[in-house]
């Protein structure tokens, strides 16, 4: 019921009960009670489509129950006796079709006693003016069939309703499930197949060498830090900065790569620029040390790169646009 089209329902019927009450006015004075019920009934159908929960909460459900005795004791202390026209009591109408709602919103009980007690007004009333109470109850309960249809739809309709939704939030919830798993499976697929393509040819050296020699125990080393690095930081894993830090550790750089997921929430061309950056740092990197790490989600800088060499140490910021900051000693 929260949609578009029940707003414009609620304007229709408010715009429904105000042309009633104001067509049919003749010999009514004073005439406020009766715009007074116009607006508490038209309150009462926008929150029927706007207050959330299922059941409607306690407060609601017990102002709503009120709007049936409480606009019929407004418009009818007010009414010419006898009535100019029926449709002067349109407030039985009115209070029925919110209680109508009420048992679509889980309160079924609720719009009961509310109605019954909008008779109990009606009954009052025609006694008190000299009509009969017998009147009174003619002219309210003929909005019985009304309710006693949405009552029907409550006992049976909104348990399979649940039913349904139940079923379509476990659908959607197994969807999710193997959307994930499906995801995990392709991302161990390649990660199988780039531990194929890195591993096997120093695998099979090993496989078929009589002996190592210091190159190929040099490669084992470097092939063992870019494993390390692709479970210590997937971010920058990418192939230009992979081949930046393998030749960085061919010249005897030590590099240590750390990933904090902060690259995890930025966009892809503030990616690029930060990788391009830190490329380009390990590029220039010649002796000592190397230390790249990109900093938690949340940080004023996205990345920090630390250098140490003979000449001394140099740190350098790069923020959330990618961009370096000036270095600091």
């Amino acid at each position: 019921m929260h949609t578009r089209t029940a707003l414009v329902l609620v304007a229709f019927y408010a715009l429904t009960i105000a042309v009633l009450a104001y067509t049919f006015r003749d010999g009514i004075e004073p005439y406020w009670p009766v715009a007074l019920a116009v607006g508490v009934a038209s309150l009462g159908a926008l929150s029927l489509v706007t207050v959330p929960g299922d059941p409607l909460p306690l407060a609601t459900t017990v102002a709503l129950a009120c709007i049936g005795p409480g606009t019929s004791a407004m418009v009818f202390a007010v009414l010419p006796v006898p009535m100019a026209h029926h449709w002067q009591t349109w407030p039985l109408s009115a209070a029925t079709a919110i209680y109508t709602f009420m048992c679509v919103r889980g309160r079924t009980l609720a719009a009961w006693v509310g109605f019954l007690l909008m008779i109990g007004v009606c009954i009052v009333w025609a006694a008190a003016t000299g009509q009969g109470g017998l009147h009174g109850l003619a002219i309210s309960v003929i909005n019985f069939a009304p309710l006693l249809m949405s009552t029907f739809f409550a006992l049976t309709i909104r348990p399979m309703a649940r039913t349904i939704f139940e079923l379509r939030k476990r659908s959607l919830h197994n969807a999710a499930a193997e959307a994930a798993a499906d995801t995990m499976m392709r991302e161990r697929d390649a990660q199988l197949a780039r531990l194929d393509t890195l591993a096997r040819p120093l695998l099979d050296r090993i496989a078929t060498a009589d002996e190592l020699d210091e190159a190929d125990l040099f490669e084992c080393t470097l092939l063992e830090a870019q494993l390390r690095d692709s479970l210590r930081a997937p971010a920058l894993t990418a192939t230009r900065v992979a081949a930046a830090t393998r030749a960085a550790r061919s010249r005897g750089v030590e590099v240590n790569l750390f990933d904090e997921h902060g690259l995890d929430e930025v966009t892809t061309d503030i990616q690029d620029k930060l990788l391009a950056a830190i490329t380009a740092e390990i590029d220039t990197a010649r002796t000592g040390s190397i230390t790249v790490r990109v900093l938690p989600p949340g940080r004023p800088s996205l990345a920090t790169v630390l250098t140490s060499a003979d000449t001394g140490t140099r740190r350098t910021e790069f923020g959330q646009d990618g961009h370096a900051r000036p270095p600091s000693d």
